[in-house]
């Protein structure tokens, strides 16, 4: 897609997804205008990336008190409007799996199938005890590329 750097082919980038959740917009998450707040959608990949991470069993045997991603960086570009009352899907998958970190993509699809948004960023798992990066397990790691198109 033509000015977004994360994305080569949007079709085939499209396809990879295979992760959802339906976000019905309410009406304190808009703007003047009517429609979706720029910041809201930030919200949405959060309520997203939280339900895909937790889709994979491994990741409930986290100790969240002691270890768990938090996000590095996040960026979103916005391709169409949303609105009050509108049931978007959004999607996330992982692109890329590091050492401690992983690349995670987001796109959202309202009901007539067309792209919303879409976002990248990165997750860092961290141990919160020494505030340093950790190793992602590499059980996670394999049940991460396994229902992923990971490169």
């Amino acid at each position: 897609m033509k000015g977004i750097d994360y994305i080569n082919d949007l079709e085939t980038w499209r396809s990879e997804f295979s992760f959802s959740i339906p976000i019905k917009v309410r009406f304190s998450e808009t703007d003047l205008y009517g429609h979706v707040n720029n910041t809201s959608v930030f919200i949405y990949f959060e309520e997203a990336r939280i339900e895909f991470l937790q889709s994979f069993g491994s990741f409930r045997d986290l100790d969240q008190k002691k270890r768990g991603f938090v996000v590095a960086d996040l960026q979103c570009n916005y391709l169409k409007q949303m609105f009050f009352n509108e049931t978007i899907d959004f999607y996330v998958k992982v692109e890329t799996i590091g050492t401690t970190s992983m690349d995670l993509h987001y796109m959202a699809v309202n009901n007539q199938g067309e792209i919303t948004v879409t976002g990248r960023g990165r997750v860092v798992m961290m141990d919160f005890t020494t505030n340093k990066a950790w190793a992602i397990p590499e059980e996670m790691k394999a049940m991460l590329a396994d229902k992923n198109h990971v490169r």
